[in-house]
């Protein structure tokens, strides 16, 4: 009997010591269509030659746990005061068409803006689609060629190509945004500085009729405002980048220069990207900025206006 109980505390002993076996923790796979927004340590600058491109990094996004809701109540759509100066404010969301969460939450913003939609991308017609619907503005974000060679993705207009290429590329990337009133460069450091290809860009423009051209100015030698101006086609070139960098503090102080410049030349136009921290900025900075005397606008209403 005694040994029975002294081989029974033996074996209970060993149970209670025997190295223990960790379970491995199952991380869920990303899919290929996984929503995705740029990464936060990313800056929308490829190198120094480039003035801000706007190709962010892709990195897993948290999905939307709430609808967004709408930027302003009735209460916070403040009035400038009496005498204040007023000014147009068009603000322009780029490489729309990728991270549809969060354009889904600019989409919902209770002011007019515009979704600018890249051609052959995951979301391209869906996004466009439900900018429409919800009577924002959209445009194609036409991918040129950058001077860091940086590929800006499908559908891109480069120096290489001849004349009849650039005008055959620009008209199927129109026809993968059919609901575009106007177009602006995604990138384009390059291209946007040759006046060759900016003539045939834009004279596809000019062929078609009823489109307008946005200079995103990644580059302080583009001439696309000027060639457009030259063809006869409705034009207007962006005052302000947003966000480039991921910060809420930065945009909205970027929102305020923007409004600045709008109260001090009548309108502006400011350009930002499917960011979580641009979002926050913006539905935080509407009632601020209407406050203060802007008046928030389609791009399209200010195309060709003089300042």
């Amino acid at each position: 009997m005694l040994v029975a109980v002294v081989a029974f505390a033996l074996a209970a002993g060993w149970w209670l010591l025997r190295p223990q076996t960790k379970v491995a923790t199952q991380q869920p796979e990303v899919s290929a269509n996984a929503t995705q927004e740029p990464a936060a340590e990313e800056t929308p600058f490829a190198d120094a030659t480039e003035t801000p491109t706007e190709e962010p990094a892709q990195t897993p996004a948290p999905e939307l746990t709430e609808t967004p809701q709408p930027s302003t109540s009735p209460s916070e759509a403040a009035s400038p005061a009496p005498g204040q100066k007023t000014g147009r404010l068009a603000l322009i969301v780029d490489d729309c068409g990728q991270w549809i969460d969060t354009e889904r939450g600019f989409i919902a913003l209770q002011i007019p803006l515009t979704i600018s939609v890249l051609p052959d991308v995951a979301y391209t017609g869906v996004v466009a689609r439900e900018a429409s619907n919800a009577g924002k503005g959209v445009m194609l974000h036409l991918p040129m060629e950058t001077v860091s060679g940086m590929n800006p993705g499908p559908g891109k207009v480069t120096t290489e190509m001849s004349d009849p290429q650039i005008t055959k590329q620009v008209e199927a990337d129109l026809a993968q945004v059919p609901l575009a009133r106007g177009v602006n460069n995604h990138e384009g450091s390059k291209a946007s500085a040759d006046q060759r290809v900016m003539r045939d860009v834009i004279g596809v423009l000019a062929e078609k009729g009823g489109l307008f051209f946005v200079d995103s100015r990644t580059s302080a030698t583009s001439v696309g405002q000027t060639t457009a101006q030259s063809l006869g086609v409705p034009s207007a070139s962006r005052d302000v980048f947003l966000d480039n960098r991921n910060d809420v503090a930065y945009t909205e102080a970027q929102l305020l220069e923007a409004a600045q410049i709008a109260r001090r030349t009548g309108q502006a136009i400011a350009i930002g990207h499917p960011r979580a921290t641009t979002l926050e900025a913006v539905r935080e900075m509407i009632p601020k900025l209407r406050a203060s005397g802007i008046e928030f606008v389609l791009v399209q209403d200010m195309v060709g206006s003089e300042r």
